[in-house]
C-alpha cells in the first residue's frame, strides 16, 4: 500500500514522500531554491546599527568634500561663474586656451593694435596658463611702451611680469616661439629688452639712441 508522510526540514520546508520519485525530487529542488532564495535576501538586510554607521560615514565624508570646495574657492578667488568655470577645468587637467581669440589677437597685434590683441589674448587664456599666450602678451606691452627717446616703465613692467610668467609655465624654464614677425623670439631675449628699459642708465642720455629700432 502506497503511503504519504510529511516530513519538517529546516528553514520551514516541508518535503512531500510518495512512490513517485520525481515529485520528490521536485519538492525537493523548490525547497533549496526557497532556503537560497531567502539567504539571499538575508544577504541585502543592514541591520539598524550599521546604518546609523553608515549615515555617518557619509555625513563625515560629504562635510570633508564641501570643506574642501570652499577652501578651494578661497584659494583661487573666482569673481564670476565663468572664473569657477575656468579653475574647474584647470583643476580637472582639462585646460585649453580659446584658439580663435588667439588667432584674432594676433591678427590686431601685428597691425599695432596692442591693447586689443590684450584683450583678446586674455580671454583666450582667462586662467594664464599657456606660455605661447603669456610671451605674445609681453610681447604686446613691450611694442606698445618702446619709444625712441624713452620706454614706458609701467608698460615694461607689466611686460615683464607676463614674460615672468610664460617663462615659468615652460618646460626647463625656456621659452622659443617660432614667428618669423618676431625679432625676439625667445623668452630670454623678451625678458632682456624689457628689463633694460626699466633701468636707468647713462645710455639713456645717449643721443644716437633716437637711431634705434623697435623689435
Amino acid at each position: 500500500m502506497p503511503h504519504n508522510l510529511m516530513s519538517n526540514l529546516s528553514a520551514g520546508c516541508y518535503l512531500h514522500f510518495s512512490q513517485n520519485q520525481l515529485v520528490l525530487f521536485q519538492n525537493s529542488w523548490q525547497c533549496d531554491s526557497h532556503q537560497r532564495s531567502d539567504n539571499r535576501r538575508q544577504m541585502f538586510i543592514i541591520e539598524p546599527p550599521m546604518q546609523r554607521k553608515l549615515i555617518q560615514i557619509i555625513g563625515i565624508l560629504w562635510t570633508v568634500l564641501y570643506a574642501g570646495v570652499i577652501i578651494w574657492i578661497y584659494a583661487t578667488q573666482p569673481r564670476t561663474l565663468r572664473e569657477v568655470a575656468t579653475n574647474t577645468r584647470v583643476a580637472a587637467g582639462v585646460y585649453e586656451i580659446n584658439q580663435e581669440k588667439f588667432n584674432s589677437g594676433l591678427n590686431l597685434f601685428r597691425r599695432d593694435q596692442f591693447r586689443a590683441a590684450r584683450d583678446e589674448w586674455m580671454a583666450a587664456d582667462p586662467a594664464q596658463k599657456d606660455p605661447q599666450v603669456q610671451f605674445y602678451i609681453a610681447y604686446s606691452f613691450y611694442r606698445e611702451g618702446w619709444g625712441r627717446t624713452y620706454d614706458d616703465d609701467v608698460l615694461f613692467k607689466q611686460g615683464l611680469d607676463a614674460v615672468n610668467r610664460a617663462l615659468s609655465l615652460s618646460p626647463n624654464g625656456s621659452l622659443t616661439v617660432a614667428d618669423p614677425d618676431l625679432q625676439l623670439r625667445t623668452g630670454a631675449e623678451l625678458k632682456v629688452e624689457l628689463e633694460q628699459g626699466t633701468e636707468n642708465s647713462w645710455s639713456d642720455l645717449n643721443p644716437f639712441k633716437v637711431f634705434r629700432q623697435r623689435k
